[in-house]
């Protein structure tokens, strides 16, 4: 027997003896997703248990090195560990964007003080962030931002940055504890006067405000910075060279992002809808099962190139736009086979709302984690290298 089938045996047995059976079964809405953080109120003891175990076993980052609280597994183990995880149907442990963005970008750019602080915490759920890149003015044209960090030394307040300005669009900025953060140090040079810093979202001077969407909810905020203290250390990579460290992260957002293409349940869409009776409308559901099932297969093979190293570095921009454009289609087809039942906005039996909210918040996929004209144009001119592209 090899290693790999030894540890596919060990994972196996681990999964099955800590796992609650009411983690083995498909999310009812978005309320039931752990996100962690100083505030964050469990939602059964059973998610608690859940997550406590996995963090335990550094199983919520299987990847990351075990000096930060990681698994430590290699690119062939976490793989094994994610196909024993969705063959019974397993959630998440913990959502968090300090996972899926922050993680990777301290990684590759924080000093090891910033790692030991920041990546533990992430990694056993203790610390919630939020993302503040885009402004009213800089939406596709991130570079294009306005909040400043001014660099000031005094002997009351210390030795800090004073951040002034807003973001806008910033998912959960009223739930985050933290915030990461691009803020204009220069005005030198567009890309070149940018810089990554870190800042507890309690601090004096920064606040909040809602954005409602059609759907009714409201995972988005608007955020301002009025003379907000940022301690130095906090800065992440180099003074004005936060552009880097902003596009790296930004790659781990659209990978993300892409992910909700194959829509968490593992289920396929025809069984999901049920019995339908039109014959037309029967072909598309199954034609979308395909689609998803290639779509799949090449988001697993996107994952290994990534975790070896090999991705081509538009590919984050290729596989954010086929995802994104599969889960509206999923919400399209999913209306359709409701007929007039799927427009019920508020009633227990339609679960308030369910299908027709998760269809309009659908609409914002092709603009967050950049517009999929952007992506398109990123596609067109590094991978199919179009001319005048």
């Amino acid at each position: 027997m090899s290693d790999l089938d030894s540890f596919r045996i060990d994972t196996r047995a681990w999964l099955d003896e800590h796992c609650p059976p009411e983690m083995r079964t498909p999310m009812r809405s978005e309320k039931d997703a752990c996100w962690g953080g100083r505030n964050w109120v469990f939602q059964s003891p059973a998610q608690e248990a859940w997550l406590k175990a996995m963090a335990g076993k550094g199983w919520t980052v299987p990847d990351w090195p075990v000096a930060y609280d990681g698994g430590g597994l290699s690119a062939v183990q976490y793989k094994v560990l994610r196909e024993e995880m969705a063959a019974i149907g397993e959630r998440n442990p913990l959502n968090s964007f300090g996972i899926s963005m922050l993680g990777p970008a301290l990684l590759k750019y924080g000093t090891e003080a910033q790692k030991k602080r920041f990546l533990t915490e992430i990694a056993r759920g203790e610390i919630r962030w939020c993302q503040g890149y885009s402004e009213p003015g800089a939406g596709s044209d991130l570079a294009g931002l306005q909040t400043r960090a001014e660099d000031v030394s005094d002997p009351v307040g210390g030795d800090h940055w004073l951040v002034n300005g807003q973001k806008v669009w910033t998912s959960y900025a009223d739930q985050a504890d933290w915030i990461f953060c691009l803020a204009r140090t220069s005005t030198e040079s567009k890309h070149g006067g940018i810089s990554f810093l870190l800042f507890d979202m309690a601090t004096p001077g920064v606040s909040t405000r809602p954005i409602l969407l059609i759907s009714g909810n409201s995972p988005f905020c608007e955020t301002f910075f009025d003379d907000v203290k940022v301690p130095k250390d906090q800065l992440v990579g180099e003074l004005n060279k936060g552009w880097d460290v902003a596009k790296y992260l930004l790659g781990h957002e659209r990978e993300m992002i892409s992910g909700m293409g194959l829509g968490g349940t593992g289920e396929a869409l025809g069984m999901t809808v049920g019995r339908i009776d039109d014959p037309i409308l029967r072909a598309e559901i199954a034609q979308f099962d395909v689609d998803a099932l290639a779509f799949a297969a090449m988001s697993e093979n996107f994952v290994d190139q990534v975790k070896h190293g090999e991705s081509h570095p538009a590919m984050p921009s290729m596989m954010k736009y086929a995802g994104t454009e599969l889960n509206k289609a999923r919400h399209e087809l999913i209306m359709a086979a409701g007929g007039s039942d799927a427009l019920e906005w508020d009633s227990e039996r339609s679960h308030g709302g369910k299908r027709p909210r998760e269809w309009l918040r659908t609409k914002a996929n092709s603009i967050e984690g950049g517009t999929s004209e952007v992506q398109l144009g990123i596609v067109a001119k590094h991978i199919l290298q179009l001319p005048g592209a």
